[in-house]
């Protein structure tokens, strides 16, 4: 499926493109702030091609033209839901880090937000909702947002569980059955453990929600694949924006699960709130 975001669209189909029309593809993805203000003339001089390869660029990502292409290029700028993973530069002032890396995730973020399926969420949130019990899996950075989910779902009167080792994942997935559910949490989609353990709490008869990039491994082995498109650098030292991307995915499907519960939760959530209160020092908020 291609992505709504164009400037991922153009990344995944430059190859399929013809040379000249990949040329096309290079400067635009280099230079898309300067694109949107361009005549077709001069992004054809600009790009080292004839006009009409230009506007046959256009046409391979679906466009009938090249006023067409620019408007929906200069709608996804204005909105600002361009990702592009960014580079440190040794020159960067803390200012020049600080834009970097919140442009980066909220860009990112804005992508994985276009990209999500709205039905599948809600097969998810409704699948949450009526499990017997839910367990969160995931290593390293994953491991992290298995944690904070399983903090709130826990909140919800949910039986809940994280599990960051794949020996007690395994133990923990034979032990499961119809009516459980796993949400197995991955940056790759392509952990061998972490599939393992996915591949028995299947044969045990749980449902398994998987938070991964399309057409891996992970997303293909899972019952309600959400997909979570994101590209990391691991050979820089950016930060990981994809565990914010799960992170966020996270919070959508708890808050689904929260408004199915609603008429559970108001006099447990006024408890807890309480005994946090009387956790905290005299004075405080």
């Amino acid at each position: 499926m291609d992505s709504p975001n164009l400037i991922r669209r153009i990344a995944e189909n430059q190859q399929k493109l013809r040379k000249s029309e990949s040329k096309v593809a290079s400067y635009v993805l280099a230079n898309a702030n300067d694109v949107i203000k361009m005549r077709i003339v001069d992004l054809a001089a600009n790009s080292e091609v004839s006009e009409p390869t230009v506007i046959r660029f256009c046409r391979a990502l679906g466009f009938d033209g090249f006023q067409s292409f620019k408007l929906q290029l200069a709608q996804q700028l204005g909105l600002g839901s361009v990702y592009t993973q960014f580079a440190v530069d040794d020159s960067d002032t803390v200012t020049d880090l600080q834009n970097k890396v919140f442009d980066t995730t909220i860009g990112s973020l804005l992508t994985v937000r276009d990209e999500l399926n709205a039905e599948v969420l809600e097969q998810a949130i409704n699948t949450i909702s009526n499990a017997r019990r839910v367990e969160f899996y995931g290593f390293g950075a994953s491991g992290s947002v298995a944690a904070d989910a399983q903090h709130k779902f826990f909140r919800l009167q949910l039986s809940t569980a994280a599990y960051t080792d794949p020996h007690i994942q395994h133990m923990s997935a034979i032990a499961l059955g119809p009516g459980d559910v796993v949400v197995a949490i991955s940056q790759s989609g392509e952990t061998r453990a972490l599939l393992q353990s996915v591949r028995l709490a299947r044969e045990a008869g749980a449902t398994v929600i998987g938070l991964a990039p399309e057409n891996t491994s992970l997303s293909k082995q899972c019952s309600i694949p959400i997909y979570v498109n994101m590209e990391e650098d691991l050979q820089s030292y950016t930060p990981v924006s994809s565990r914010i991307a799960h992170l966020v995915v996270i919070d959508v499907l708890a808050t689904g699960v929260a408004r199915h519960r609603k008429p559970l939760l108001k006099e447990h959530l006024k408890r807890l709130e309480k005994s946090q209160r009387a956790l905290r020092t005299p004075g405080s908020e």
